[in-house]
């Protein structure tokens, strides 16, 4: 079995975008991530108002994190995407960014729209937990 196996069904909606759930092949380790924030070098939030540059900036933020964990965003087996709004035109542009980014790996994920996060000017976070070799 591969580190991760991820799992649709025939009795459930047939959603693009990701799997219902995932499977941890024996011997792996989990990579548990907080919240991948828009921040740069600096520790500033950026871009400021822009949901998809933001949710760029979380990804790369994300893979930095896994790398230093010995991990990538193949190995994700879950996340959880935070948006501060109740539009769903900006939860679908952070979606449509994550999509491309994960480039077709489809792990089981969550899309919220909340009312705050946790830094001035900050529109978008990505929690994670990944799968990596044992």
């Amino acid at each position: 079995m591969s580190k991760i196996t991820l799992i649709r069904s025939d009795v459930l909606a047939a959603t693009p975008g990701y799997a219902y759930a995932s499977v941890l092949g024996a011997g792996t380790r989990l990579i548990h991530l907080a919240g991948a924030c828009p921040l740069d070098a600096d520790g500033v939030v950026a871009p400021i108002g822009d949901y998809a540059g933001q949710t760029v900036r979380c990804i790369e933020n994300l893979i930095a994190a896994l790398s230093a964990a010995g991990g990538s965003l193949s190995d994700v087996a879950y996340t959880r995407i935070l948006v501060v709004s109740s539009r769903r035109e900006d939860l679908g542009a952070v979606w449509d960014v994550v999509r491309a980014e994960f480039a077709g790996h489809e792990a089981p994920s969550t899309l919220l729209g909340v009312t705050a996060l946790g830094y001035e000017n900050q529109l978008v976070e990505i929690e994670a937990v990944a799968a990596a070799a044992g």
